[in-house]
């Protein structure tokens, strides 16, 4: 393996060129090749920021703009949301909760979500970040599997989880909604627009159910004592579940802190206690929880949260009036901004920097979103197993076009062959050779919960993490994701990159977002099929798709099928689900 000596067969050879680290003597001016991870636990950094800026605005609730200038907010500093936190540590332990216990957190962007993540962690919990759109049947796996003693949600929710805790370890329902934190009469007329969406809703008394606000009144700021140490798990992080059910990564102080500290280093320009970060990206997964959420508590950071980053009109209008400075997310949410009606009369040139996750970024996206705002976008790489970011784009240094950029600081990555040799070990592959990534880091999971054999088959005894993605490495370390494994489609023995179409087709002047999928045929076992979205006012034809990226691929790669949608699947972060699409040709072929 990379890293050692040993390769293969037990043979010593020489270092290869991921051992030379080629990416470091390119880092951005300033960026540390390694950081040094000081055994701060992840809860710490709110006591030391609420110490630091104890009068200055940790976390800022925006629902909506009114006339007049009237905002629908709700504010907490740094130090009323330590008071918060730690009355929520008390009040878990008063019902009950011990250290070791899991806490299921399920709840939209609120300040509710920050306050019980941290008050979580301070009574020695382990989180199990929840998904708010899981049905009953995929809540009551993720309860079992997690052995989830307690769950946050929303009142709304409340039917669902009561569908779902048969067979589970469930005994404490924490009720709140989004108006809590409003004063009067905000609270009042949100109330009312969420009912009417279903979110919220009576909920019967009864044993083992409470409300979020009275605990928090009716207990002392006094969190327990508790022993932990930085390898303790402090995070159940759930996968995508593309394959099988889904299994909880667990995630360390270590790893997650020492993740932090990598972004931290990243941002050259980063003014702590000055920073405006927009939390649209939703916290339960794992990159809104990290490079929003945790990042925005660890420098000082103004956390503005809103619960739908969907909500394209009042994200545009966040991002202008509030002179935000961050905006982490994904590419359809920068794609929904650069194509609103009204992008072209904002006022966005206080963002600073955006770090885009969870898929690949379209090199048209991200030159229009630089253009319209003349902050930064830049790529990055990670998954839920290294916490997340393991490879990142410099903010203002060197940047290649289609690229996942550098290793972040304390990272190792190198490629290596598909197929193990005859010794079951896996070979690097030469710079410019296509393989698989695998990543050692600070920021890599434990393992997988409960799954030992899974454990083993994704890391290595020496710690390297198989990504599952098919990737390359330049000659200055740069890296660029070729694909999934599983993504490859065989057209006629040739092997078709999806992504590479994507990028073709996010050329085409008519096009807002697309996804390339492999579909079963009888002549070439597997042909090309678009699935496009058109620009509102846009026409096109599948003539005209095809003879336009005829002009850029060889005839195999050129999509025989094309469809026209109004929507693409997407998780609930807004990543493009191509799976379920495969999902959907494969029942209709049935």
């Amino acid at each position: 393996m990379p890293g050692s000596a040993d390769y293969s067969k037990g043979e010593t050879v020489a270092m290869s060129v991921y051992d030379q680290k080629p990416w470091v003597e390119n880092y951005e001016s300033g960026v540390p090749d390694a950081i040094e991870y000081n055994g701060q636990l992840t809860h710490e950094m709110l006591d030391a920021s609420a110490q630091t800026y104890a009068n200055q605005v940790a976390t800022r609730l925006l629902l909506a703009y009114l006339p007049l200038g009237i905002t629908v907010q709700a504010k907490q500093t740094y130090a009323e949301l330590k008071d918060s936190v730690d009355r929520f540590a008390f009040a878990l332990r008063r019902i009950g909760l011990q250290q070791g216990d899991r806490i299921a957190i399920m709840l939209p962007n609120i300040p509710q979500q920050v306050i019980s993540f941290f008050g979580a962690l301070k009574a020695g919990c382990v989180i199990v970040n929840t998904n708010p759109t899981y049905t009953a049947r995929e809540l009551n796996h993720m309860l079992e599997d997690s052995g989830a003693s307690a769950i946050v949600i929303l009142s709304g929710f409340y039917e669902r989880v009561a569908q779902a805790r048969e067979g589970t370890e469930l005994k404490h329902v924490i009720v709140t909604d989004v108006p809590d934190p409003l004063g009067f009469p905000f609270n009042k007329l949100v109330a009312k627009k969420v009912k009417a969406s279903g979110m919220m809703t009576d909920v019967p008394d009864g044993p083992g159910v409470w409300a979020f606000g009275n605990l928090l009144e009716t207990s002392a700021p006094n969190p327990p004592s508790i022993d932990v140490s930085p390898d303790d798990v402090v995070l159940f992080q759930y996968t995508g579940g593309t394959t099988g059910s889904p299994k909880a990564a667990m995630l360390t102080h270590r790893s997650v802190m020492s993740n932090v500290q990598q972004i931290e280093a990243w941002y050259r320009d980063l003014e702590y206690g000055g920073e405006r970060m927009l939390g649209a990206i939703p916290f339960f997964h794992v990159y809104g929880m990290t490079v929003a959420m945790l990042f925005s508590m660890y420098t000082g950071a103004e956390l503005i949260v809103t619960p739908d980053p969907r909500q394209t009109d009042l994200v545009l209008d966040i991002l202008q009036r509030e002179k935000v400075t961050m905006y982490p997310g994904i590419p359809t949410m920068y794609t929904a901004i650069i194509n609103h009606p009204k992008v072209d009369d904002a006022d966005l040139s206080s963002i600073k920097a955006c770090l885009s996750g969870g898929m690949s970024l379209p090199i048209e996206i991200q030159r229009r979103f630089e253009q319209i705002t003349g902050g930064k976008l830049v790529e990055g790489y990670g998954l839920t197993e290294t916490s997340p970011v393991a490879c990142a784009n410099p903010i203002s240094g060197m940047r290649k076009e289609g690229s996942i950029g550098f290793p972040v600081p304390s990272t190792e990555v190198a490629i290596v062959g598909l197929d193990p040799n005859e010794a079951g070990e896996f070979e690097t592959v030469d710079a410019g050779e296509e393989g698989e990534l695998i990543v050692r880091g600070p920021q890599v999971m434990k393992g997988y919960w409960k799954r030992p054999d899974e454990t083993g088959d994704a890391i290595t005894e020496d710690g390297w993490f198989h990504t599952g993605d098919i990737a390359r490495m330049d000659e200055d370390g740069c890296f660029y994701i070729v694909d999934r494994k599983k993504d490859l489609i065989i057209a006629s023995g040739y092997n078709v990159v999806p992504r590479e179409i994507e990028e073709v087709l996010y050329m085409h002047e008519a096009v807002q977002e697309a996804v390339v999928a492999g579909v079963p045929d009888a002549v070439r076992g597997e042909t090309v099929k678009a699935y496009i979205v058109l620009k509102a006012g846009q026409t096109s034809t599948q003539d005209e798709i095809e003879t336009f990226c005829r002009e850029h691929l060889a005839p195999y790669k050129v999509p025989r099928l094309v469809d026209f949608r109004d929507e693409l699947p997407k998780s609930q972060v807004g990543k493009i689900l191509r799976r379920v699409l495969v999902e959907e040709e494969k029942r209709k072929m049935a």
